[in-house]
């Protein structure tokens, strides 16, 4: 392996001493660990050689590697997680941790003044917190394997997409033409948490580790939601039925009025009749009465 190349990479880290994991991309050594996370995903991991992405000790025992080949390496303190330095040790009252000062246990990772550090001691009210990583000074041992080297762009750059943003690999369409990367994402990732600054160091790896690539082109692709879409049919259907329901009235309306106008009808009709009765009645009288 030569600097700048990117390669897969599997390996377990432990501390040589006490054989406590550190790390792995390997499932059967990650459920190992007394707290397994079922969701997370063990895979090879993106590493460019001589890029200080891994352990110094490492990254030197990556030049010399070959793919497909098992490695077993101890890495010494001064190329793992430093040498100790006494003088981040630290010992401050337990009123420091407030509400919380009652609940702090040796070995217990915590946060003072923006700094993490581990708790190594406890007591006479006071607590002697470690500001060293918790691997400092320890031995290391690693055993890896080269899974693959990446040498075709799209792939590259997938992959380095992938080391940002993960689980994206068949969700960000990538395209390489001439000398530009085309990078469509879906608008499912919107709303990253530092979407813009995750953009510009992907695009800053590509252009250093894909030579072609001079340029990058981000494009976001927004979809119809298609429920929202269907919404309108069901209101057609809701003002069909109001329409019925008016149509519905009218008739009934109509078939008062119809009834209302028969009513009055009769009414007239009954009352010429009865004019026209008494006419003749009258008529009658009068002419028995002349013959008299």
């Amino acid at each position: 392996m030569k600097n700048g190349d990117l390669i897969l990479l599997d390996f377990t880290a432990k501390v040589k001493d006490t054989g406590d994991l550190i790390e792995t991309t390997i499932e059967e050594e990650g459920k190992k660990i007394g707290e397994f996370d079922e969701d997370f995903v063990f895979k090879p991991r993106l590493v460019a050689v001589g890029a200080s992405w891994v352990l110094k000790g490492l990254d030197e025992a990556l030049e010399r590697a070959e793919v497909g080949e098992a490695v077993d390496i101890d890495i010494p303190p001064e190329k793992g997680f430093g040498v100790r330095d006494t003088s981040k040790t630290r010992l401050m009252p337990l009123r420091k941790f407030r509400d919380k000062a009652d609940q702090i246990t040796i070995g217990e990772e915590v946060e003072i003044d923006g700094r993490r550090g581990i708790v190594r001691f406890v007591g006479s009210g006071r607590a002697q917190i470690d500001f060293n990583h918790r691997y400092a000074g320890r031995t290391l041992e690693y055993n890896f394997t080269v899974v693959k080297k990446i040498e075709q762009n799209e792939e590259m750059i997938n992959e380095i997409i992938e080391r940002r943003i993960p689980n994206s690999i068949g969700k960000i369409n990538v395209k390489v033409e001439q000398n530009i990367a085309s990078i469509e994402i879906p608008n499912e990732y919107f709303l990253l948490e530092g979407l813009q600054i995750i953009k510009r160091a992907i695009a800053n790896e590509i252009m250093k580790y894909v030579n072609v690539v001079n340029e990058i082109s981000y494009i976001e692709q927004f979809k119809e939601d298609k429920k929202d879409a269907e919404k309108p049919v069901e209101n057609e259907s809701v003002e069909k039925t109001s329409s019925d329901k008016s149509v519905s009235q009218d008739d009934s309306v109509k078939e008062v009025q119809d009834d209302s106008v028969k009513e009055v009808q009769d009414d007239s009709v009954k009352e010429v009749q009865d004019d026209s009765v008494k006419e003749v009645q009258d008529d009658s009288v009068k002419e028995v009465q002349k013959d008299k």
